[in-house]
């Protein structure tokens, strides 16, 4: 009886599951009002599959957040490497968020509030069907077969055989291995053929100069630049001369395209690479590169091509096993962000030029063949390596020290562009602290210090310090808003356009965190920090835009408390106010009203440019809000510092 009842359940059970195993193995073609839904049951999501089922496209969890990326993966192999995603702002779909095939927009991907969150580009025509390939490619067709929208013309970072790149077009890196925003680095064919890897400059979205180059441009050989990056069925990659001739990129160990997938992707750390796993694997099966590009993009990124792979203060050096850049801390520094172990690296200890008996304090660990690119600012001929090491000592300003050929450089932090390769032939001194002690707070100064009107520096030199160093945060995030724009208030900060009114509030970083739906949607990044969008209620939905700092006061909540008050007793039409800060135990965050026209660099550098009467107003209200800063507000505030009038 129990296992005639067992089977009648088993029966049931598939009479339900029937119509999703339909739903899921298509033949490669979905009709008009077709949809999938993301759904967390068996930590799994809907999709639809190409004929031979190599592929999958649909919505793939990301972690245990409830978040997915409507993406497409292979789907065979059980890493389910991700091939193609949806890649708008923010790249990621909460649970319950649907894409449905439309006649007139294509695929959209809504909120399961019914927001649109992603939809394919704008569609002329009419669309008939979906076509899935086996090839990986999602098509969009109209009646008549003819292409309206594909994955193919439209990358991420990844490119697949039977795929081809034209001149202009792009493959733009993800910000981490787990987050899909996009990120640092860009492969491109310019306009003149060049096939080129370089960074992009968050703060201008201008690219910098870049750190590989095929020169496939225009040289004695009439018609030899590049017209196409074509990644052929056989599995090799190369860029298609307009004469006909080929610039091959792959090389190395050849595999069969019938026996192995293969794939070249932009990664995250800037690495252009091409991969193949087998289709035959056993469980210890991965991905391997066949080549990768640059040779070595510790040494390739120079100061030209912007900052390094690694944070400031971290070292470059490259895996030998997988051509990888590798970022680590030297002595006496730590991540500032345990979780991004490719960030920057904090000093753990204070340095200031007010202690006594300064080589009695630090010491220095020594590294061979290491050097950082910028931030010298002594250079010391005829010196002997511990010549070099006792002068960086015995220097305030001196945080590292590179001795090669008898010549001492010596560099302050913070440092950037670091990399450890046998070709540097350099000694490294790296200044640390012997006790990694702070500094206790200096004595306010005296009131005739006060009366006398004057400026006391040798009291509050770190308070200036630390207070520069919020003041050049604060700048940073106002350029995201537009341009070189702060946020300040008075006492009492007044938001009368959006109808908040309330006094410079302090927030908890669980409320931003939320506020912010777990910082996903990013509104821009500077060298100190990250400024998201978030929401705050206050009767109603007040948008603002949240910079998180990725720096910590090293003298505290004292201090960082006054320096928000002093900011906070500015006010200016022409500076983006002050809501109010987090500062909670290692947490530093600001939080500004929001500007929802976007960066004044978006707007300067459009396609269509300003005119210059514009461009005078631009340029006549930002000389106004200096104007205030330095000379109209109670307290002056000078770039990158504060100078309190005493």
């Amino acid at each position: 009886m129990e296992m005639a009842f067992t089977a009648q359940l088993l029966l049931l059970s598939s009479l339900f599951l029937q119509p999703v195993l339909v739903l899921s193995q298509t033949n490669g073609s979905i009709a008009v009002g077709g949809s999938l839904t993301a759904t967390a049951e068996g930590n799994s999501s809907s999709s639809w599959l190409s004929p031979s089922g190599d592929f999958a496209f649909g919505f793939r969890p990301l972690g245990n957040n409830d978040l997915f990326l409507l993406s497409i993966w292979y789907a065979k192999i059980p890493d389910r490497t991700i091939v193609w995603y949806a890649n708008n702002k923010p790249a990621v779909a909460p649970l319950g968020s649907s894409v449905n095939l439309t006649a007139h927009s294509g695929l959209v991907l809504t909120s399961p509030q019914g927001k649109e969150l992603w939809k394919s580009e704008t569609i002329v025509g009419v669309v008939a069907n979906g076509v899935f390939n086996d090839t990986g490619n999602f098509v969009l067709e109209d009646d008549s077969s003819k292409k309206l929208w594909e994955s193919f013309k439209n990358p991420t970072d990844t490119i697949l055989p039977g795929q081809i790149i034209e001149t202009g077009g792009s493959l733009a890196s993800r910000q981490s291995e787990t987050n899909y925003s996009k990120g640092r680095f860009q492969l491109r064919l310019q306009q003149d053929g060049n096939l080129v890897l370089n960074s992009i400059n968050f703060t201008t979205a201008s690219t910098n100069t870049p750190y590989y180059g095929s020169a496939t441009t225009t040289g004695t050989v009439p018609g030899s630049e590049g017209k196409q990056l074509v990644f052929n069925d056989s599995g090799y990659l190369y860029v298609l001369r307009e004469n006909g001739g080929k610039y091959t990129l792959t090389w190395g160990n050849r595999v069969s395209a019938m026996a192995y997938y293969t794939r070249a992707t932009l990664n995250f750390d800037g690495v252009f690479a091409q991969y193949v796993h087998p289709k035959t694997f056993s469980g210890n099966a991965s991905w391997e590169p066949l080549w990768s590009l640059p040779e070595n993009i510790c040494l390739d990124i120079d100061a030209d091509s912007g900052p390094g792979v690694c944070g400031f203060n971290s070292i470059c050096a490259l895996s030998a096993a997988d051509k990888r850049p590798k970022c680590e801390c030297p002595r006496g520094f730590s991540l500032l962000d345990p979780n991004d172990l490719y960030g920057s690296c904090k000093p753990d200890f204070i340095q200031s030029c007010e202690e006594k008996e300064e080589e009695h304090l630090y010491d220095v660990q020594m590294l061979t063949n290491t050097d950082w690119l910028t931030s010298e600012y002594s250079r010391l001929e005829e010196f002997t390596a511990d010549n070099c090491s006792e002068s960086c000592i015995q220097d305030c300003l001196c945080g590292v020290a590179i001795y090669s050929n008898q010549t001492c450089w010596k560099k302050e932090l913070p440092l950037s562009n670091g990399r450890v390769d046998s070709s540097l032939r350099a000694t490294t001194f790296i200044k640390f602290r012997k006790d990694n002690s702070t500094l206790p707070v200096p004595p306010s100064p005296s009131p005739d210090d006060k009366k006398n009107n004057k400026t006391t520096f040798t009291g509050i030199r770190p308070v200036i310090l630390a207070t520069a160093l919020l003041v050049c945060l604060v700048l940073i995030a106002a350029a995201f808003s537009l341009g070189l724009f702060f946020t300040f208030q008075k006492k009492q900060v007044r938001i009368m356009q959006s109808g908040l009114n309330i006094s410079l509030r302090p927030f908890s970083y669980q409320e931003l965190q939320e506020a912010t739906n777990g910082f996903t949607e990013e509104l821009g990044r500077g060298s100190f920090g990250v400024v998201y969008k978030g929401i705050i209620q206050n009767g109603s939905q007040v948008q603002v835009a949240v910079k998180k700092l990725h720096c910590v006061i090293q003298d505290g909540d004292k201090e960082f408390k006054t320096e928000v008050n002093v900011i906070g007793k500015t006010h200016h039409k022409n500076l983006v106010r002050l809501l109010g800060y987090c500062d909670e135990g290692q947490q530093r965050l600001l939080v500004y009203e929001l500007l929802s026209n976007g960066t004044l660099a978006s707007f300067l550098f459009a396609d269509v440019k300003p005119s210059w009467g514009q461009r005078i107003e631009i340029a006549y209200g930002i000389a106004k809000g200096l104007e205030y800063l330095h000379e109209e507000c109670s307290t002056p505030i000078i770039h990158c510092d504060i100078k309190p009038l005493m």
